[in-house]
């Protein structure tokens, strides 16, 4: 079906496109909200029923851009990770991840895996804090220790 709005006009793009292929990450985020780990399954349980802090939504395994992570809260600009030991051996490519989340405006909180399944408490602490502080620009607005000029 094509509309024309009472002119010529080409069909929009995406009404074009076969919603039927799904991005290959969109069927593995799927995938991993079906079978979560032991530490994502606690902590989504706290982060649903416990945590604290008015007008938070968090969604879990979520994509934003090449990149699914454990839990997001777009409004807030928060992302959560709950990193397993396999992270000790890719730490070159957390960090390109790390920098793009914070591109786009997201800040990250990380816990390990036993972190979570042992001190849930200590680790809603944290994101509690890391929902309800404002982080500090850089370079700070107010300026300040920049180096002063010697006449």
């Amino acid at each position: 079906m094509t509309r024309n709005n009472g002119s010529n006009e080409e069909p929009r793009v995406w009404a074009r496109r076969d919603r039927t292929i799904a991005p290959p990450n969109q069927a593995f985020s799927r995938a991993m909200r079906k079978a979560p780990t032991e530490a994502e399954q606690k902590l989504w349980w706290h982060l649903r029923h416990r945590l604290a802090v008015s007008e938070t939504h968090f969604r879990r395994q979520v994509r934003l851009g090449r990149y699914i992570v454990d839990f997001a809260s777009h409004g807030a600009k928060l992302v959560i990770e709950i990193d397993g030991s396999q992270h000790a051996e890719q730490a070159a490519a957390d960090a390109e991840r790390t920098r793009f989340l914070e591109a786009q405006g997201y800040r990250i909180v990380r816990f390990w895996n036993n972190e979570v399944l042992t001190n849930i408490e200590g680790v809603l602490e944290t994101i509690q804090q890391a929902l309800t502080t404002t982080p500090t620009p850089y370079p700070s607005p107010q300026g300040g220790g920049e180096r002063q000029r010697s006449a």
